[in-house]
């Protein structure tokens, strides 16, 4: 008996076994995404020759853009995924990368803005991430899908997991 005889003989997967084997791909090829963005940011720093931040701390600073906040806010406005957000803001303090001051209303809180400098780094990843769109626009990555439509699955994926840990307290 030959081997694909032996494989077309096991029985077929339910459709719940099949989502469920996506369904870890897809959370597995996320993780990946994520920490190849990094690296292709740091990629472009060290292409740069700059080495006073990380990758994690520049797509911080893309992120809060020309808006001045809190360093609570930047969890809350999706601004920022880590855990260790004091020690990156103390970092690019420190670098002359952003601006803090405490706030005026509440003096325990401390409001965050970009520097020049920190803007000069907003703009060199605005770049990279202008000629990835280019790249994948005109070597049609997506083939005949729309971006809109993945953001628009993602989006749902993200309310789905955000609505299980509201409700498991």
């Amino acid at each position: 008996m030959s081997m694909h005889a032996k494989v077309a003989a096991l029985p077929e997967p339910s459709a719940r076994e099949d989502f469920l084997g996506a369904y870890l791909e897809t959370l597995s090829m996320v993780e990946r995404l994520h920490r190849l963005l990094l690296d292709v940011v740091k990629d472009e720093f060290e292409r740069l020759g700059i080495i006073d931040i990380n990758s994690v701390q520049a797509l911080l600073i893309f992120n809060i853009g020309d808006n001045e906040v809190t360093a609570g806010e930047l969890k809350t406005r999706g601004y920022y995924q880590g855990s260790n957000v004091s020690y990156n803001l103390k970092k690019l303090v420190e670098c002359g990368y952003m601006h803090h001051q405490k706030c005026d209303v509440d003096r325990r809180a401390v409001r965050v803005r970009l520097t020049e400098k920190g803007r000069g780094i907003r703009t060199v990843i605005a770049q990279l991430f202008q000629r990835h769109a280019s790249g994948i626009l005109s070597r049609e990555v997506l083939g005949n899908m729309r971006i809109e439509d993945i953001n628009a699955s993602l989006r749902r994926m993200e309310r789905y997991w955000s609505d299980q840990i509201r409700y498991i307290y």
